[in-house]
């Protein structure tokens, strides 16, 4: 079976989305949705490892990686807009059913597909993925006060992580002298170079600031787990110091039979604990 990924770009509603397919269709599908700040090129490593047993498909966001940057006043940058792209993404590929992955951003655009379609969604993986007030802590304090009350001064101190810096502490975080030497710098650099096209960093601001529309989801979230009960894996790392570890057991609350994993891990548990994550990930789809 060839552990071959093809990158792909198809037109959905206008728009160019850039995508990585990997493995035989006759398998069962993963859709795998990557988070802030980067793009699909997150999962290349996994989806060779996994192609031999499943379908894998990483698309690119408008805006992110090589997907397609239209201007805001052609494309409205929300993740419930994002959503439904991704949505039609999966329509026009023509993807009927799938395991999805959720990281980062990937959890509330792929949790607004379950909602919206949960006939589609066969399993989920959850990879330091917010759907409960629990995982936003005192860190989220400044950015959430700006979002009520928004002033210039504000606006400088809570955009800060969109820089060269802001971008690399996404991997960096949190880990040890012995974990950062597993973290790929071109991970990080691809991420940046990409958010330096012009009005890139003006068009991240203004999505994360819509992060708060994401937080008002959490009990449609949570109401979806609840109902479908989904055959449900959640992989943490410990040390990820954007979303609190006290999140990952929360979805045990909606889906009791949820297996929970925390590992000695920042955010980015791909860069540092790939052999645990690949492995979790095979046992739990068998």
């Amino acid at each position: 079976m060839s552990s071959q990924i093809f990158n792909k770009t198809v037109a959905v509603d206008g728009v160019d989305v850039f995508y990585r397919e990997a493995g035989d269709r006759n398998n069962p599908a993963m859709l795998l949705l990557h988070g802030f700040p980067t793009s699909s090129v997150m999962f290349k490593n996994l989806m060779v490892i996994l192609a031999d047993k499943f379908y894998l498909v990483a698309p690119d966001y408008p805006g992110f990686g090589f997907s397609a940057f239209p201007d805001k006043n052609n494309f409205r940058y929300t993740f419930e807009n994002i959503a439904a792209y991704m949505n039609r993404f999966t329509e026009v590929i023509d993807l009927k059913s799938f395991s999805i992955y959720l990281h980062d951003y990937g959890c509330p655009i792929g949790l607004r597909i379950c909602v919206n379609h949960p006939e589609k969604i066969e399993r989920i993986i959850v990879q330091n993925g917010n759907a409960y007030m629990e995982g936003i802590g005192k860190e989220w304090d400044e950015t959430r006060d700006y979002w009520e009350h928004p002033t210039e001064e504000k606006k400088k101190r809570v955009s800060a992580f969109l820089s060269e810096e802001g971008v690399r502490m996404q991997y960096t975080a949190g880990l040890s002298e012995e974990q950062l030497a597993r973290v790929s710098p071109e991970s990080w650099m691809l991420d940046w170079e990409r958010m330096s096209r012009p009005g890139n960093i003006d068009m991240q601001f203004e999505l994360n600031c819509d992060y708060k529309s994401n937080l008002e989801m959490y009990p449609a979230f949570q109401k979806y787990l609840r109902t479908y009960h989904p055959s449900t894996l959640v992989i943490w790392g410990k040390k990820d110091v954007f979303f609190r570890v006290n999140e990952a057991s929360c979805y045990k609350r909606d889906v009791p039979d949820a297996q929970v994993y925390i590992l000695d891990a920042g955010h980015m548990l791909l860069e540092t604990n790939f052999d645990e994550v690949s492995e979790l990930i095979r046992n739990f789809m068998s």
